[in-house]
């Protein structure tokens, strides 16, 4: 299975918006990255997961919309910046289809250190 996981992009702060929606600098970031994936047909998946804060949903549709992908969004429980790794390892051991998550630090830090290394810390 080809997994590609994305930190969520730039957010407006706390003070400004509780909810944290991408800032305008977090919208360029994913049309940059958009651009980069595109010319280089390196992010191919059905489905890319996210998590139920607002910053994640926006920088997962927006690269959706960008590259012009058919993949399914879905939010997932377990990508909050907190949770556990583990569990969304356990969900990953099943997987066959290229999957694309966007989530938050520092659980995608101790999610990559479990995949690769077996532990979560110290995060690589």
């Amino acid at each position: 299975m080809n997994l590609y996981i994305l930190r969520h992009a730039h957010a407006v702060d706390a003070t400004d918006d509780p909810e944290r929606p991408l800032s305008a600098r977090g919208r360029s970031q994913v049309r940059k990255l958009a651009a980069f994936l595109k010319r280089s047909d390196a992010l191919v998946a059905r489905e890319i997961w996210h998590s139920p804060l607002a910053r994640s949903g926006e920088t997962a549709n927006l690269l959706i919309k960008k590259l012009g992908l058919k993949a399914k969004l879905i939010e997932i429980d377990g990508l909050q910046p907190e949770d556990d790794p583990q569990l969304l390892a356990q969900q990953l051991k099943t997987r066959q289809q290229p999957l694309a998550i966007v989530g938050h630090d520092p659980q995608l830090s101790a999610l990559v250190s479990l995949l690769v290394t077996g532990a979560t810390e110290p995060s690589r």
